[in-house]
């Protein structure tokens, strides 16, 4: 996984729970929803990352 993927994809989840808890503290459903589906999308670039990185190893071995 390259460092600046790994970056995003963190980035992705901080924001995502950023934005989560300040529509929870302003009663904001939307931005709620909204921080919810950005973290969803920082696990998943997570993902892929990890899954790309067992691939390489596998091949190189």
């Amino acid at each position: 996984m390259s460092t600046g993927d790994k970056i995003d994809a963190k980035a992705d989840q901080v924001k995502g729970k950023v934005k989560e808890a300040a529509g929870r503290a302003t009663d904001d459903e939307g931005m709620e929803a909204e921080g919810r589906g950005d973290q969803a999308k920082g696990d998943l670039k997570q993902g892929v990352e990890k899954a790309k990185d067992a691939v390489k190893n596998i091949v190189k071995d």
